[in-house]
């Protein structure tokens, strides 16, 4: 039947998140944002709000259908210290996936992910 798309249990694949472009996306608005960013403890939550908003209206512009998206950014001061992140998600395999990226200069971190559920 033409035109019933509403009752697509899975994305046809145009319409399928692909992290490796969500990788590109949320690399392009990191080195773009915090090039010559210092850290600044005060500036921490509107920055990665900024950035979390940046990366996910990009994201949203490149036309994953029915994706309910999560993004998350992390900050930290630049200190030469090991840091370790984990995240742990319910979701369908075969539709859902996520992508991240990592930027560091002399004086902060920034760890960003993307999380994209396919709404059924």
């Amino acid at each position: 039947m033409e035109g019933s798309d509403t009752y697509l249990i899975r994305p046809n694949h145009q319409h399928r998140f692909k992290p490796a472009i969500v990788k590109d996306c949320i690399h392009e608005i990191l080195r773009e944002q915090l090039s010559g960013q210092h850290y600044d403890p005060a500036d921490l939550p509107d920055l990665s709000r900024t950035l979390a908003d940046c990366i996910k209206d990009k994201v949203k512009d490149v036309g994953f259908d029915r994706y309910k998206l999560v993004v998350q950014v992390v900050i930290g001061e630049q200190r030469g210290e090991g840091v370790k992140m984990c995240s742990r998600c319910f979701w369908d395999a075969d539709t859902d996936s996520y992508a991240g990226d990592v930027f560091v200069n002399d004086s902060l971190f920034c760890v960003a992910a993307v999380f994209g559920c396919y709404y059924y």
